[in-house]
């Protein structure tokens, strides 16, 4: 059983969803991000979301467009991105997915770039805009190298499609929550127990639902239909927020990760 079957597994025994949250690698740059990494481990994150990034994040919100931004002028590179990923080894066994674009990932060289991420220690790669029919390369080199694939099921996706997209993915399924980019939203959207429905009736993998979750209510909303919560611009935001005192920002990512944790436990 792998790192992220494993997540999954322990996280069922204790009775509750994973908790993800999701970071960009080098932001504001590479130590901090090593320290954000390690505080996310100890406050109990049970998968990690890595950002690789890139300067046309086009499914990203405002928040994580401004962290690729920050990422890349402070030098981030692929480089610094595995490097992380070896870093994160250190300290825990965390599983680590690699949330990217495919354009980072064919620009190295398909398989290369999958060896490259498996010896640094990611777990799997989800890849924004890549769709499963044209995702024969990566699923390939993926199994090769024992990474998971995990694809994207969008809340305008069609029930004859559904097992397409679940029959190419491992891992896990990412259920969007709603329509547009990543961000921060007030309210939770009507229909996800649903939805999250819909996508089990034709899988056994599991399913963690993304894109505008921000409070320790919206984590227990979804954790309570999900298998998972992906938590992104609502962590990322504490980054800018204190870079006059970046000493504190990986302080500060764990405290806001333990705080949106807590709707597990309700």
């Amino acid at each position: 059983m792998g790192r992220i079957s494993k997540a999954f597994a322990r996280a069922r025994s204790e009775g509750r969803a994973c908790f993800i949250p999701y970071v960009c690698a080098n932001d504001p740059d590479f130590d901090t991000s090593v320290e954000i990494c390690r505080e996310l481990v100890a406050a109990g994150a049970d998968i990690l979301e890595i950002g690789v990034p890139f300067s046309d994040p086009l499914a990203d919100g405002l928040t994580n467009q401004l962290a690729a931004q920050r990422a890349l002028e402070s030098g981030a590179t692929h480089d610094n991105v595995f490097e992380l990923v070896g870093r994160v080894r250190e300290f825990g066994d965390i599983p680590v997915v690699l949330y990217t674009y495919y354009n980072l990932v064919f620009s190295q060289g398909t398989g290369a770039y999958v060896k490259r991420a498996k010896d640094a220690g990611v777990d799997g790669i989800l890849t924004l805009d890549l769709p499963p029919e044209e995702a024969g390369d990566l699923i390939e080199a993926s199994k090769q190298h024992e990474l998971k694939n995990i694809f994207i099921i969008a809340p305008t996706t069609p029930d004859d499609r559904i097992p397409l997209i679940a029959n190419a993915g491992s891992g896990f399924l990412y259920h969007v929550s709603r329509e547009g980019v990543t961000g921060e939203r007030d309210s939770m959207v009507s229909g996800l127990k649903e939805a999250v429905a819909r996508i089990k009736g034709h899988t056994d993998l599991p399913v963690v639902v993304g894109f505008g979750i921000s409070s320790p209510e919206h984590v227990r909303q979804v954790g309570a239909l999900a298998d998972g919560v992906v938590v992104g611009s609502a962590i990322v935001n504490c980054i800018p927020q204190n870079l006059q005192n970046k000493s504190e920002i990986p302080n500060i990512l764990g405290r806001k990760v333990r705080e949106l944790m807590a709707g597990l436990k309700n």
